[in-house]
């Protein structure tokens, strides 16, 4: 996609959502700060930060991540030096959270007291479950983002040892499933609904006519499915959006990706995620409800193509087949009705007699090598695991092994199949590596 050239993001996202046609990035995050409306702002960031002026200081929705914190602060503070009333959680996930230390340490710089923080309950939990699980995220940050940005010697969660940063601000108001702010004349209804996350909320600016979604609208397909993390809730999403329409908004301020301005842009934008998501659910549990197994509904569920089109909607993050694992996940458990891996066998000791059976593991090599040639990725894949766990130190397998999942990320759209396949490359490579350098040594 051709570079940054319409500077106003509501000018960009009109003329998106009117052509259906988006010539240049749309989630943009050089951290700039546009005005949109009268005492609004957003700064277009790794998560933006939406940012009201009050008669009392600022209100200010997510504070970004630790990556790009410190923009994000000199943007805001290009615009406004007033204190940080108040600083609002969409939710808990670290590029919305992660830079409020930023703010924190601005505030004290300046003589200014830190702000108050307001978030749903969840967002504790959350919390302290990122503290508890820190190396498992540090691990997944890698595998989903590595890719991007590993050359810049960062992650998601910046360069330190924790995931949630240390020097992250913790809630300090929290509220169930409504509540309101009144800041310095300036109210806000705070909205809790399932999504993404658990610990959702999005805002609804009556004197603007505004609404504040968070992750529930983010330009991108939505990300309901995603394969290394906890459940999302995909009909609840739904739901919500047709809420947000139902108040009819002028003014769609989200946490990643364009602002919307005009009653029909917003309501096409709302509807036609709200529409894709019911879509998948309904197609889901009506095969469920037959007695389908997750492979059957994996191989039969699907979107139309032109819907996944829409630029807000491509499938670039996540895509409609890990939503469709994370909806049997939430209705059905975690079993995909294969009585056999009910209690399987190691995948080593399978994989060994399998690759006996089928000749050797050369076998196997040649087979998903010439299936690569053919176009049959999926395959080779299949393939490719079975001889590597069944010699699991082999580098000869493993070269092969990199070889396919290259490949594999190179046919790949969306950032979450691109980043696992590159790990396994990564992964295949190292230990090829590492056993060329030993016997080198010998």
């Amino acid at each position: 996609m051709a570079p940054t050239k319409t500077i106003d993001p509501i000018e960009l996202s009109s003329r998106v959502i009117d052509t259906g046609v988006a010539d240049e990035r749309i989630v943009r995050v050089d951290s700039a700060l546009s005005e949109v409306d009268d005492n609004v702002a957003v700064i277009e960031a790794f998560s933006n930060m939406v940012t009201f002026g009050t008669d009392d200081g600022l209100v200010c929705l997510d504070a970004s991540g630790p990556l790009n914190a410190a923009a994000v602060v000199d943007s805001l503070r290009g615009w406004s030096t007033d204190r940080v009333n108040t600083l609002l959680y969409t939710h808990g996930h670290i590029d919305h959270v992660g830079g409020s230390g930023a703010l924190a340490a601005d505030a004290s710089e300046r003589g200014q007291p830190a702000p108050d923080v307001v978030s749903h309950d969840n967002v504790i939990p959350r919390f302290e479950r990122y503290n508890a699980t820190n190396g498992y995220n540090l691990i997944i940050n890698r595998r989903q983002f590595g890719l991007a940005l590993e050359r810049r010697g960062v992650g998601i969660a910046g360069t330190g040892s924790k995931f949630l940063p240390q020097d992250a601000l913790w809630p300090t108001r929290t509220y169930s499933e409504h509540d309101s702010l009144s800041v310095g004349g300036l109210d806000l209804e705070l909205h809790h609904d399932k999504g993404e996350t658990d610990d959702h909320t999005w805002a609804w600016v009556p004197s603007h006519r505004a609404i504040c979604p968070g992750d529930l609208v983010v330009w991108v397909f939505p990300n309901a499915g995603n394969p290394q993390k906890v459940q999302r809730y995909p009909l609840e999403w739904a739901r919500a959006l047709r809420r947000m329409d139902a108040l009819e908004p002028e003014l769609l301020l989200p946490a990643h990706g364009l602002p919307v301005r005009g009653r029909e842009r917003i309501r096409t934008v709302l509807l036609t995620l709200a529409e894709s998501l019911e879509s998948l659910v309904s197609q889901t549990i009506d095969l469920m409800n037959e007695g389908a197994s997750l492979d059957q509904v994996l191989q039969t569920v699907s979107l139309p193509a032109e819907w996944l089109e829409r630029p807000w909607m491509r499938p670039v993050y996540d895509e409609p087949e890990f939503v469709i694992r994370n909806i049997w996940r939430l209705y059905g458990g975690w079993w995909d009705l294969d009585p056999a891996y009910l209690k399987p066998s190691p995948k080593g000791e399978l994989a060994g007699e399998l690759v006996r059976l089928g000749g050797g593991a050369g076998v196997f090599v040649s087979r998903a090598q010439e299936l690569v040639e053919a176009g049959d990725l999926k395959l080779a894949c299949h393939l490719i695991e079975l001889a590597v766990a069944a010699d699991p130190t082999s580098a000869s397998l493993h070269g092969v092994r990199a070889e396919i999942y290259e490949a594999r990320r190179a046919a790949e759209q969306s950032l979450m199949s691109i980043g696992i396949f590159s790990s396994a490359a990564a992964e295949s490579h190292d230990i090829a590596e590492e056993s060329a350098d030993t016997n080198s040594e010998r």
